[in-house]
């Protein structure tokens, strides 16, 4: 007894004695149970900002990110450099390399041959953008496209890059992309999460992606993604376990409920109703995501489309498939990764099975959203974490070679969200190596997503040990060139 009382005096601190000192703070519970986070977070936020009100008018209401993980290599996928090939086998000119940092594969490299493209390349469209062969698929929406061959980050490794990719920062313990759209807009749908993620692989080595990747980080655990598995139960432990039926369940979370609540009125710890949140998006999705999961009653059209392999759950195909549905049901953030693309050697063979995992699906899912009228308010991104090198990683053949990490320049498409359709944004040299015009960040990349969602990147913060967070640090600019 001695301890308990000890325990429950250290409890008893300021917020315990204000918290017990104010009679309004039922109705303060209250209301942050109605609307989510309107009250528990505005001592962390800009002084004008309000959850789920937009900063200002969107072009976009929901995002779904393609992400092919282990990063494709620019060279045979969307800029074309035919000097390459003139000059295959020779050095690369140390005026083009510049001194520029290597990774620890090819650092010690007596040369650096130069590769060029085994695939040819076409142009294509009004905008006669270079498209490789090795996407027939994507070549026909390439006037529906933006395609940023201007992309550079300073990651040079895969998880680094890949974590600055997707939360701003190259360490772990940040917040997501989207989950940070997840704090600022919240969901379309009370019935699913505003943040989803779905994991699929190809045949070519993969890099691996973990749950850093989708974390809520120092926001409230309500926005962590919640990533869909292609089995029997696509969320794990929403099912009702064996002798409990639905109407016994509601029963329990409204007692769990009442317990949480008077939790909350005794500490005041604002992840208390987060997880009654959690617990009522639980008990809700029970029957909202064996829905949403359902492709039978998708159209012959539909499967055509796709490619017979949307019917086969875990594939890339599937997924995306499974990310327009869920998008049309108001999930505001739905986050592919595509595990393959880290073709360090026999990249011909590699490339070319991951391109055909990913070509149809990701046309189609373009082509579908734009039928159904919902391209103009949905943004997809396709793309990696950084490029592939222009010389070989090892020895070079006339059949197979591999490419190093490239942070210096690498290419990414962007469609609908009121980005400019069929327009090449930014270029390269005429090696491959380096940027020359219209450089995009990856913080610039990060504040036009934000802004065609209806949010200043600069007030989209958020304050944790006495520091004022954002998704693009300190730096970040709008690439409006790309915007309609």
């Amino acid at each position: 007894m001695g301890n308990d009382l000890f325990e429950y005096g250290l409890n008893f601190n300021r917020r315990r004695f204000l918290s017990k000192a104010s009679l309004g703070l039922g109705s303060l519970a209250l209301g942050s149970l109605l609307v989510p986070g309107l009250f528990g977070g505005n001592k962390n936020q800009d002084d004008n900002f309000v959850p789920g009100i937009p900063h200002f008018a969107p072009k976009a209401k929901r995002v779904i990110y393609l992400f092919q993980n282990g990063a494709p290599s620019q060279l045979e996928l969307f800029d074309y450099k035919p000097k390459l090939r003139e000059m295959v086998g020779q050095e690369l000119p140390a005026s083009i390399r510049g001194g520029q940092r290597l990774t620890g594969m090819t650092a010690n490299q007596d040369s650096f041959p130069l590769a060029g493209s085994f695939v040819d390349f076409k142009q294509y469209g009004e905008s006669r953008a270079w498209i490789s062969d090795l996407f027939p698929y994507t070549s026909k929406i390439v006037d529906d496209i933006c395609i940023v061959k201007s992309m550079y980050t300073e990651a040079i490794n895969h998880d680094p890059a890949l974590t600055f990719l997707q939360t701003g920062a190259q360490q772990g313990n940040r917040p997501s992309m989207g989950s940070w759209l997840s704090y600022g807009l919240g969901s379309e749908n009370k019935d699913l999460p505003a943040f989803t993620v779905l994991l699929s692989r190809g045949i070519g080595n993969g890099q691996g992606v973990y749950t850093k990747l989708w974390s809520n980080g120092f926001l409230d655990s309500i926005h962590q993604g919640v990533q869909f598995s292609s089995g029997e139960n696509p969320v794990l432990f929403i099912k009702d376990p064996k002798g409990m039926d639905r109407d016994t369940r509601r029963k329990m979370l409204d007692n769990v409920s009442s317990l949480n609540q008077l939790a909350y009125q005794e500490f005041g710890d604002p992840e208390i109703t987060t997880k009654i949140q959690q617990y009522e998006m639980a008990y809700r999705m029970q029957t909202s995501v064996p829905e949403v999961m359902d492709v039978s009653k998708e159209p012959d059209d539909i499967i055509k489309l796709y490619g017979p392999d949307c019917l086969v759950p875990g594939t890339f195909a599937a997924n995306t498939l499974l990310a327009r549905k869920l998008s049309e049901n108001g999930v505001r953030f739905v986050q592919l990764y595509h595990q393959g693309w880290d073709q360090h050697g026999d990249l011909p063979y590699e490339i070319t099975k991951q391109a055909k995992d990913v070509d149809q699906a990701s046309a189609a899912l373009v082509t579908d959203l734009k039928q159904r009228g919902l391209l103009d308010e949905t943004l997809v991104i396709w793309g990696g974490e950084f490029g592939r090198t222009n010389y070989s990683q090892g020895t070079l053949t006339k059949d197979n070679y591999g490419r190093d990490h490239h942070p210096r320049s690498f290419s990414i498409w962007m469609a609908g969200g009121g980005v400019k359709p069929g327009i090449v944004y930014g270029e390269t040299d005429e090696f491959g190596y380096n940027v020359i015009k219209d450089p995009v960040h990856v913080h610039d990349f990060h504040a036009t997503v934000l802004y065609q969602l209806g949010l200043d990147h600069e007030r989209l913060v958020f304050k944790h040990l006495g520091r004022r967070y954002r998704l693009t640090d300190v730096d970040g600019k709008v690439v409006k060139d790309i915007l309609a």
